[in-house]
């Protein structure tokens, strides 16, 4: 698997194989930070990475339980005000990236549509992505690596995907991509990989599918609240 990874999957500064990948300019989110860590920090002899990791998975299971928790204790009502949060993080962190992207002149809509979800993945996820383009229409890409797969459980993941509406809200608002996104398979429910879907939107395909399914998981999410409180 480790071969697999470093032969096959990306991370922030790697190469795809569409020669307008190049040309293809965002920017990291959080620039003060970011600016202050490489600078006052990344340097450190007695920085051990891994702790970054540590931190990442400390907070990820903080914010996991306070949905859970959230969820148990105010139902319909708590639930949205989380869900809400998750969404603003994920449109803020969108419009820091790619308010002022730019892409070259011939660069298709499911090329532009493949290349932000790249962004995505191996910045605000720091996962390594493989991904590849179908057709004019349709790509796929699977995470070989994600940073919160041997410590989520497979309905845990349900906490990215309202940060991930937050980010398809701003493209779709501000970049004019009219694509959806659903996944097939995950590495917590027993996968190799984590595969998703990306296709462009049909005439008349109104609903988003992604939303859709985010939907169903928060229903599934207040019926096992409301089984815990006895309720029907």
């Amino acid at each position: 698997m480790v071969l697999y990874m470093i032969k096959d999957g990306i991370l922030a500064k790697g190469e795809r194989k569409e020669k307008n990948w190049k040309g293809t300019k965002f920017k990291e989110p959080y620039k003060e930070a970011v600016e202050r860590f490489r600078k006052e920090v990344m340097g450190r002899p007695d920085l051990d990475p891994a702790t970054l990791f540590i931190w990442g998975v400390y907070m990820s299971k903080g914010l996991l339980q306070i949905m859970e928790d959230v969820e148990e204790n105010f139902g319909p009502e708590g639930q949205k005000v989380v869900n809400e949060a998750l969404r603003k993080v994920g449109y803020d962190a969108a419009k820091q990236m790619f308010e002022d992207a730019e892409f070259p002149d011939d660069t298709t809509d499911i090329e532009k549509a493949s290349f932000v979800t790249t962004a995505v993945n191996t910045i605000l996820w720091t996962s390594i992505e493989k991904p590849e383009i179908l057709s004019h229409e349709e790509a796929i890409f699977d995470i070989l690596w994600c940073p919160h797969q041997d410590v989520y459980k497979p309905f845990d993941c349900r906490v990215q995907r309202f940060l991930v509406e937050g980010v398809l809200k701003y493209l779709r608002e501000k970049m004019d991509v009219g694509f959806d996104l659903e996944f097939r398979w995950i590495i917590p429910a027993g996968a190799d990989t984590c595969r998703f879907r990306i296709w462009k939107k049909k005439e008349g395909e109104e609903e988003n599918q992604w939303e859709k399914y985010s939907e169903i998981l928060a229903q599934r999410a207040l019926k096992r609240w409301r089984s815990k409180k006895g309720e029907k």
